[in-house]
């Protein structure tokens, strides 16, 4: 039976959409601003590449997640196809594709560098639930330390960091991250000017004596003992606080190098330098789907008779599943707690960020396991958890709606 597209059914909004075949498998992964009018695009319009044709002839269903704007479509979209690697979807399989963020790398004289996530170990359907292996002792141990004294803050004009240490002396000897980067032209024009404008090191191996970039003014020189180990990790530290504290800072830091571009006649340059300054201005405030952080979550969002699960693993939102309420749950009056301790009784993520619980004590101390942390539930008011739990209210809202245009 062929698939039957009704526009109705779908939202004018921003999110991606997962088509699927008749086994159930996504084959092709997509984003829009505005997700009818592109779906709308695949079956009212009469000339199509002989691919659409094949794809729009396979699709038995189509499933749609929805965000809070553009930026997070296209975030969304780059780490669904690196999970499920679609048939009809071939440009961001690879995982050096897509998104990246800058990485201060963790050598005892760091340099700044490009980083692609891992998105591995997901499941193979949108609709499979995903579980999380409870953690032991020494897992939670080095995560407890690990997050000590960390920050994962949204900027004005750039993306979220992680700083897996405590205080910028730490840099020579932990990883910090910045991004996504949505543009890799703007990403690596940042690179090339934090590079450039601290005189960090660009070569992957030490070299014995300076090269031509410490001649030419654009590396300090730590190779051939020109400055210390240990001020040249100052100056990386002035680096990274520059990408994470302040993104005025940087811009300010940009205008400042145009300026000295401008009075040296190298107009093009600062030309140059101009445009990637307006695309910094024009960056979203913030996202909430790609995030780095230590942590898995689980998002539960409790409806009527229904719950919205959203998985985010380590930061990245990868998936949102509907589960039914039994009717033996609610018949307890509290349905949520009792699904609760039935769904994550075996394996369960580091924190579940709920809407409603009515005894968070007695579901902690059921699902407590021996030699592990306990699990932490939160019911946000404000902040980041409380916008991810609105997201999965939104796509629970939308599941409802679109059930009800079945009916």
């Amino acid at each position: 039976m062929s698939f039957v597209f009704h526009a109705g059914e779908y939202p004018e909004a921003p999110g991606c959409y997962l088509m699927k075949n008749a086994a159930g498998r996504i084959i092709y992964v997509g984003k829009s601003k505005n997700l009818r009018s592109r779906l709308r695009s695949y079956f009212q319009q009469r000339k199509h590449h002989k691919k659409i044709v094949q794809l729009v002839q396979e699709i038995a269903a189509i499933e749609v997640v929805l965000v809070n704007n553009e930026p997070e479509s296209l975030l969304l979209e780059n780490n669904l196809i690196k999970i499920h690697k679609p048939y009809y979807n071939r440009a961001l399989k690879k995982d050096n594709s897509g998104y990246a963020y800058l990485q201060l790398t963790a050598e005892p004289v760091p340099r700044l560098d490009v980083f692609y996530r891992n998105r591995k170990s997901t499941p193979d359907h949108m609709d499979t639930p995903q579980r999380y292996p409870l953690h032991s002792r020494k897992q939670q141990k080095r995560m407890v330390s690990l997050s000590a004294g960390s920050t994962a803050r949204e900027l004005p004009h750039l993306p979220t960091v992680m700083k897996q240490a405590a205080g910028p002396s730490a840099v020579s000897l932990n990883q910090q991250r910045f991004g996504p980067y949505p543009s890799s032209r703007f990403r690596n024009a940042v690179l090339e000017f934090v590079t450039d404008h601290f005189r960090l090191r660009t070569c992957r191996t030490l070299p014995k004596r300076a090269c031509l970039l410490y001649h030419i003014g654009k590396c300090s020189g730590v190779c051939e003992g020109w400055i210390s180990e240990e001020a040249y990790r100052d100056t990386a530290s002035q680096a990274a606080e520059l990408l994470v504290n302040n993104g005025e800072a940087l811009i300010a830091a940009m205008y400042s190098k145009m300026g000295d571009y401008a009075e040296r006649l190298e107009f093009e340059k600062a030309e140059n330098m101009l445009r990637h300054i307006r695309i910094l201005e024009r960056l979203p405030v913030k996202q909430i789907v790609d995030r780095e952080v230590i942590v898995n979550q689980d998002v539960l969002y409790f409806g009527e008779g229904q719950v919205m699960i959203a998985k985010v693993q380590e930061g990245m939102l990868r998936d949102f599943y509907m589960q039914e309420l039994t009717g033996a749950d609610q018949e307890t009056g509290a349905a949520c707690d009792s699904f609760l301790i039935s769904h994550y009784r075996t394996e369960r993520p580091d924190e579940l960020i709920v809407n409603r619980v009515v005894d968070p004590r007695k579901v902690r101390a059921s699902l407590r396991a021996a030699g592990s942390k306990p699990l932490l539930i939160t019911q946000p008011k404000h902040g980041l958890k409380y916008d991810l739990l609105k997201l999965c209210k939104d796509n629970y809202e939308y599941r409802m709606q679109r059930d009800q245009y079945h009916s």
